[in-house]
């Protein structure tokens, strides 16, 4: 193989190219493009682009020599497969335990052991829990027993890991400290814009004890539960968390949190972003001083009458980076439907001065009529149906009914009149396309806008938990163990937040998460291992990003231990091609 370049001297393009014979004749085929300078330069880093380039060529023309080898596997149909023995086994977490040793994990685990005396090994615990919760989660004991599946198997009992999840958790605080600085090594940690929010998880039990409480359950469970704070950074990585009992106000659960990252993090300067429902007036003016800030969303139904009026208001409104006025009235439903108009200004509520800062926005208006009309034709179904009605939640479709003993003339009537309240539809009609927040930063307004509209990460950060983590229902009643589950939780979602950064986010979590999943593969004994999993633009952009393929017709157990050994001791590398080996399926 050769590199080979084509096009202009101002912009040229370089290819891979080889000899190929057609016939009695040769002709040159084209491996693969490598593009122009610059995308050369976007694989290789830092190196030159044609040192690079050529030696990617040298390296791909000794793969070609050794595919050519050969593996010859025999199979019979009269014999059965050994007993007790694997068959396959999981690649996928490779990439989970490259990031989990980058991260220093095992280190910090050889810290905690030196304070206790067991006789387990705390880092094959952790891993194992961190890597059979996002590849397949459940009980401590399922974990255990899908960790079987991967590479390598940890040698641990079931009780052991029960005694770990007490060690995690007394050191859950310098766990997660000691997280964050190493974090710092890896990726950048945007620590200038902080997102906290709180959520709840079930357990399966029907009476509480001092842990597990009786309290709203953000799920409408029926069930005691427990409560998470967590703060975000401005990239959608996870810093710090904690959990506190099921029937606690969540205001008051960020202060002690906030206090613990300027202690341990050693951070100070930051601006919080918090949903309403965390938004109290002590949180905003905890945010106020020692050069911090707060932008929090602002319920307009709860401002005073005269703020309300300005926020409703039909005139003076802006685009972002324009002086030109505009009327709501007067915006066309097609040309505006997406853009962004506000107004703004400065009020005192509870001696604090803060910034209020409305938006409206067409499409906005248009999805809450569209939720409202779907939630009316749910009320409608309680009016035909009045004995289900029971009471409210905020935004339950019960709202909009309303019971009583009147008829529309005014008569008594003998029996109760279920109907639809359209005084409280119009009233919530006249809030649509309009959002507000409140802030003690003076920075201009699309900043501001733009902090806030990332909050909804944090809230897939719950998501992914709970639904591809499945972090809920908790098979655990002890407070320790239940405190250390959800540190094994948080680290698997620091890890997978990483990942997706390496692979600049350009695949959804559903996506990411299920290919690494399927990537098994088949053993084949004193030969290698052989994928059963399909190769897609998912699984190369893995391997190219991670320095390392399992994704050759067969990877031999010597390069599999290379690989293995890649992956915890944190150096990276381009791709081996030197032990590539392909099946020879004609001769099988």
């Amino acid at each position: 193989m050769k590199l080979t370049c084509a096009g202009t001297k101002k912009s040229p393009s370089y290819y891979v190219q080889k000899s190929v014979r057609i016939g009695n004749k040769t002709t040159t085929k084209t491996v693969e493009r490598l593009g122009s300078i610059e995308e050369i330069r976007a694989r290789c880093g830092e190196q030159d682009p044609i040192e690079w380039a050529k030696a990617y060529v040298r390296k791909l023309t000794i793969a070609e020599k050794e595919t050519k080898k050969g593996v010859l596997l025999k199979f019979s149909s009269s014999m059965l497969i050994d007993k007790n023995v694997r068959n396959s086994c999981n690649a996928g977490y490779l990439f989970i335990q490259d990031i989990y040793y980058s991260l220093g994990l095992d280190k910090i685990c050889s810290t905690i052991a030196e304070k206790y005396k067991f006789d387990y090994d705390l880092n094959d615990i952790l891993s194992m829990l961190v890597y059979s919760r996002i590849i397949a989660p459940g009980s401590k004991l399922s974990s255990l027993e899908s960790s079987q599946k991967f590479l390598e198997q940890p040698k641990c009992e079931l009780h052991q890991v029960y005694r770990a999840l007490e060690v995690i958790a007394n050191e859950n605080d310098f766990f997660q400290s000691e997280l964050y600085k190493n974090s710092q090594k890896l990726v950048n940690r945007n620590k200038e814009v902080l997102y906290y929010d709180c959520t709840n998880y079930y357990f399966e039990i029907e009476e509480e004890d001092d842990f597990r409480k009786y309290g709203i359950s953000k799920e409408h469970r029926p069930n005691p539960i427990v409560q998470m704070g967590m703060f975000m950074d401005a990239d959608g990585i996870p810093l710090a968390f904690s959990i506190f009992e099921g029937n606690q106000n969540e205001q008051p659960s960020m202060s002690p949190l906030e206090q613990k990252i300027i202690k341990d993090f050693g951070t100070s300067n930051f601006i919080v972003c918090t949903d309403a429902g965390l938004s109290s007036t002590s949180n905003r003016k905890l945010n106020s001083i020692q050069g911090r800030g707060f932008v929090t969303t602002q319920p307009i139904k709860k401002l005073k009458s005269f703020l309300q009026d300005f926020c409703l208001a039909d005139e003076g409104w802006y685009l972002p980076g324009s002086n030109k006025k505009y009327k709501l009235s007067e915006l066309d439903e097609e040309a505006d439907y997406d853009k962004v108009f506000y107004n703004d200004r400065w009020i005192n509520e509870d001696n604090l001065e803060q910034h209020l800062i409305v938006t409206y926005s067409i499409k906005y208006r248009n999805y809450q009529r569209t939720i409202r009309e779907r939630q009316i034709e749910r009320a409608m179904k309680y009016v035909e149906s009045p004995s289900k009605l029971t009471k409210n939640r905020a935004n339950d479709p019960k709202r909009f009914v309303e019971q009583g003993h009147c008829t529309t003339d005014g008569e008594v009537a003998s029996k109760t009149i279920t109907s639809l309240n359209r005084k409280q539809i119009d009233n919530e009609t006249k809030y649509d396309g309009f959002y507000a927040v409140c802030t003690n930063l003076e920075c201009d307004v699309s900043s501001i806008i733009k902090i806030n509209q990332r909050r909804w990460e944090i809230e897939e950060c719950f998501r992914i938990m709970k639904t591809e983590f499945k972090s809920r229902p908790i098979y655990l009643s002890r407070k320790d163990r239940i405190t250390a589950h959800f540190t094994t939780c948080f680290t698997a979602l620091v890890i997978y937040r990483i990942l997706e950064q390496k692979l600049k986010e350009k695949y959804t979590c559903e996506e990411l998460i299920d290919t690494i999943r399927s990537m098994d593969m088949m053993i084949a004994p004193g030969e290698g291992y052989i994928p059963t999993y399909t190769r897609t633009d998912i699984t190369d952009a893995l391997h190219d990003d991670f320095g390392f393929g399992t994704d050759y017709r067969i990877t031999s157990q010597k390069n599999m231990r290379k690989i293995l050994n890649q992956t915890r001791n944190g150096k990276k590398k381009e791709r081996d091609f030197d032990v590539i080996k392909y099946i020879n399926i004609g001769k099988i």
